[in-house]
């Protein structure tokens, strides 16, 4: 079917339904007319009627007027607080003409077990509270998506936040209806992923899993009453990704996974496409760092299935996709991606940095050139060219270049790849000069990422350079700072 039949009013396939000329999917116009009508019915805008579901008002707009399909759980969602019996539903499976999976059901999926609990700590995390906000930004609420800012209660009313979340389950309040208790949580989230990327420490796992399973039982009391709880569940996906890395970096892979997989059944029933891309990109990482190369690779390649061919999902896909071709010894695919990753941050539009600000400005470059260091290294390192390897010390280089002050973990694992690049370039002196005045402060840290890349360093060095006097004394400091941490 040409654009011209399309655009003289005849239909056409698109992503596998029937189109008309001005763009609307035809099996959704009617969905659209019953949600415009719901929606009128309850006296809501499309504005007030995106915060309660979570979504910014112009996707309101466009699922009433049939330009854009809803995800299961969104249908559920607009059921529950438009009061629709069951309308809304039976179009949306209409509409559907290849199926469509039923939503996932929260009730099922919080109640059963969660990984960890067995760490009891206050629920005030000290230092992970720092400068605790007044407001979160424009990307950080899950509840008013879009909104130029929320406020965030007093620090004084943490100490109240188990109670409220405990309230907030007994009478299965709604989300919307406790706007300052979400707030509360997504604070709290915010202060402990600000401790996690500036400190070695760990220590506010406990109180990430404590809220957690709060949220969990507050979220299938709230199923159980009214329907899929879409906020509650994307903020739970997001606890679910700290939990996962802060497991992760203690070593416990497997409690890492398990928080992974809630949060991504999580995102996906919520429609929260950013969180999926993310907590995929951490089975990459865990899939890398458990020595299994073809998993990561699969796993990025999953990745590149959640986006478009462009954009910053794409981004993504390509620095994840360049470790895992790495791992598995395509060093064409590995530079090519490597390429790919980097044309690509640079053609990033404001659309895509307002979904990904994490990858603004100059930690953008640090995102991708850490990926490409550390791809072409472990390329370096199985076929032992030490041209690769130079490449790859350029790129640790920018990465550490882009390093804001008091990001220490991010700085250690920077500092030990750049060394490994050197020691796979044959630069023996530059890679001890790098490695040797951090080993104590890698050792102390106890954080897996770090411990892997000092590894990784510590068996280069001793396989090449093993009878080496210097090297013999970097060997004693690493093994006298890991007496001196203790076990």
């Amino acid at each position: 079917m040409s654009v011209q039949d399309a655009s003289a009013g005849k239909s056409g396939p698109v992503g596998g339904r029937r189109a008309r000329g001005d763009g609307v999917l035809a099996p959704w116009a009617e969905f659209g007319a019953q949600l415009r009508h719901c929606r009128r019915r309850m006296q809501l805008t499309q504005r007030q009627l995106g915060r309660l579901v979570g979504y910014h008002h112009s996707l309101i707009s466009k699922w009433e007027s049939g330009t854009r399909e809803p995800t299961a759980g969104v249908v559920s969602g607009l059921e529950h607080v438009l009061n629709a019996r069951g309308v809304l539903s039976a179009l949306a499976g209409a509409g559907d003409e290849r199926g469509r999976r039923p939503p996932v059901s929260p009730g099922a999926a919080f109640s059963g077990p969660l990984p960890g609990g067995g760490e009891q700590r206050p629920l005030v995390p000290g230092r992970a509270v720092d400068d605790w906000p007044e407001w979160l930004d424009a990307h950080g609420c899950a509840l008013h998506v879009g909104a130029q800012g929320c406020a965030v209660p007093p620090f004084g009313d943490l100490v109240l936040l188990p109670d409220r979340l405990r309230q907030a389950r007994v009478t299965a309040a709604p989300a919307a209806a406790e706007p300052d208790l979400v707030h509360l949580v997504l604070a709290l989230l915010d202060r402990c992923e600000h401790s996690a990327l500036r400190s070695t420490s760990t220590t506010a796992l406990g109180t990430v899993e404590q809220v957690l399973r709060s949220l969990a039982a507050w979220a299938e009391a709230a199923d159980a009453a009214q329907g899929p709880p879409l906020v509650l569940m994307r903020i739970a996906a997001r606890y679910a990704q700290l939990a996962g890395r802060l497991r992760m970096q203690r070593g416990q892979g497997a409690l890492a996974m398990a928080w992974v997989a809630h949060g991504l059944r999580w995102a996906e029933a919520a429609g929260d496409t950013i969180t999926r891309v993310t907590l995929t990109t951490d089975l990459c990482t865990l899939a890398r760092l458990d020595g299994d190369g073809p998993s990561a690779l699969g796993y990025a390649q999953a990745l590149a299935g959640l986006g478009a061919r462009g954009g910053w999902i794409a981004t993504l896909a390509h620095m994840y996709l360049a470790r895992g071709y790495a791992a598995t010894g395509d060093g064409a695919e590995c530079r090519r991606r490597a390429s790919l990753s980097r044309g690509g941050l640079d053609g990033l539009g404001g659309r895509d940095l307002a979904q990904a600000p994490w990858l603004a400005d100059g930690q953008g470059q640090l995102r991708v050139e850490s990926a490409v260091a550390g791809g072409l290294r472990d390329l370096a390192l199985l076929t032992g060219d030490r041209a690769t390897a130079r490449g790859a010390a350029r790129a640790a280089v920018l990465a550490l270049e882009q390093v804001p002050a008091g990001m220490l973990p991010t700085r250690l694992l920077l500092t030990l790849r750049l060394a490994d690049c050197h020691a796979g370039a044959g630069e023996l002196d530059a890679a001890l000069e790098l490695a040797t005045p951090v080993v104590e402060q890698a050792v102390a840290a106890r954080r897996r990422t770090i411990s892997h890349e000092l590894a990784g360093l510590h068996g280069h060095l001793t396989g090449t350079w093993g009878g080496l006097r210097e090297v013999r004394d970097f060997q004693e400091r690493i093994r006298a700072a890991r007496a001196d941490a203790g076990p």
